[in-house]
C-alpha cells in the first residue's frame, strides 16, 4: 500500500517550520475532539525536505535525525504538501481521521523514492503503563516480529508490511530484537528505561545494510 493510500483533496494553507523543534505546532490543530496526529520518516539515503506549500521553509530530515516529531493536526482538514529528495518530488495528499496516528515514510525505490503510509487508531491508554507500537515499512521483512533481546517471548508477531501493532507494557528497561523469517536480523535496539505514561513506536525501515529499527516518541510536539 504505497502512495495510492492517500485520498485526493483540496490543498489547505499549512504552516511548516524549518526548525520543527522550535515551532509550537506543524499544523492548525482545531478542536481537541477532532485532533489527529502525523509524523514523517526519512528512510531514503538522501536528505528529505517536507514542504506544505510553495514559499514556505521546509522541514528537513537527514540521516542523523530521520524521524520528525509527532504533530497534532485538525482531522477536518486534508494534509497536503511535497516530499522532496534530490530532484524527485512526491505529493502528500492525506485525510487523517479523529484520533488517528499517521506515519508517512519516504523509502528508497530504485534510483528514486516512494511514499508509504502506516495508520493506527490506538485503544485507550493506561497511564500506569507504556504504550509501545511496532510499525513495519520494509517489504523485505514481511510479517515482522519484535521480541525482547535475548528472549523468545514476542512483543509483536507477524506484523505485515505497511501496518502497525500496539500494546501496553510495564515501565522497564528494554532492548528489542527484530526477527524476519524466523531469524534474528541486525543488532538489538536499546529503547532505554521506559517510564509510565510514555508512548513510543519502533519503526522498521529498509536501509542499504538491510532492515533497520528506529525509535520514535509518539507524544505530540506541543505536549513535550
Amino acid at each position: 500500500m504505497i502512495k495510492q493510500l492517500s485520498a485526493l483533496v483540496v490543498v489547505p494553507v499549512l504552516a511548516f517550520s524549518a526548525l520543527a523543534g522550535a515551532a509550537p505546532a506543524l499544523y492548525p490543530t482545531g478542536p481537541a475532539a477532532d485532533s489527529a496526529f502525523i509524523r514523517f520518516v526519512n528512510a531514503s539515503t538522501a536528505p528529505l525536505e517536507v514542504t506544505a506549500q510553495a514559499g514556505q521553509p521546509p522541514l528537513r530530515l537527514e540521516a542523523a535525525n530521520p524521524v520528525s516529531d509527532t504533530f497534532s493536526v485538525d482531522s477536518s482538514k486534508p494534509i497536503t504538501g511535497t516530499l522532496s529528495s534530490g530532484d524527485q518530488n512526491l505529493a502528500i495528499d492525506l485525510k487523517v481521521g479523529p484520533g488517528e496516528f499517521v506515519s508517512v515514510f519516504t523509502l528508497p525505490s530504485g534510483a528514486g523514492i516512494e511514499q508509504a503510509v502506516v495508520r493506527e487508531t490506538p485503544d485507550d491508554f493506561n497511564a500506569n503503563k507504556v504504550s509501545l507500537g511496532f510499525l513495519n515499512a520494509d517489504t523485505s521483512c514481511a510479517d515482522a516480529t519484535l521480541r525482547p533481546a535475548g528472549r523468545n517471548a514476542d512483543l509483536f508477531t507477524a506484523v505485515p508490511v505497511n501496518s502497525a501493532q500496539r500494546r501496553s507494557i510495564n515501565p522497564v528497561g528494554l532492548s528489542v530484537q527484530l526477527v524476519c523469517a524466523n531469524a534474528n536480523v541486525g543488532a538489538p535496539l536499546d529503547l532505554g528505561t521506559l517510564k509510565a505514561g510514555d508512548r513510543f513506536s519502533v519503526l522498521l525501515v529498509p536501509s542499504a545494510n538491510g532492515p533497520q529499527l528506529l525509535q520514535a516518541s509518539d507524544i505530540p510536539l506541543q505536549s513535550h
